[in-house]
């Protein structure tokens, strides 16, 4: 059986799992199990300047993006909050104002402070 880790922003043991996603009861942060496997292999996820991305950021997309099947474009500067960070090419899966669920690739984004 896997130990739950301890939370990585209040450092509480009191974690707990819940639908593939780890939640600590105390400060109410979430991370999913995805996430601590890759950071734990040593790999890490870093937007289009470099900076490292973790569950729950805020990012901006760096260009226009069309989606694939739509006649839709995500503009430049979109914003998405509490990101979840995936094990796929698409390594970001967050919800965009105006076209719901999205999957993007962390070269097309930046970390917004």
């Amino acid at each position: 059986m896997n130990a739950v880790p301890n939370c990585p922003k209040c450092g509480s043991e009191y974690t707990y799992e819940d639908s593939g996603l780890f939640v600590c009861p105390e400060c109410a942060h979430e991370w999913s199990q995805v996430s601590e496997e890759v950071i734990e292999d040593g790999k890490m996820v870093k937007d289009a300047n470099g900076n490292k991305l973790q569950d729950g950021d805020t990012i901006s997309v760096i260009k226009d993006l069309k989606v694939k099947g739509t006649s839709m474009v995500i503009k430049i500067g979109t914003k998405a909050k509490n990101i979840r960070l995936i094990d796929s090419d698409h390594d970001i899966d967050c919800k965009l104002d105006g076209f719901g669920p999205m999957k993007l690739k962390s070269e097309f984004v930046k970390k917004v402070n």
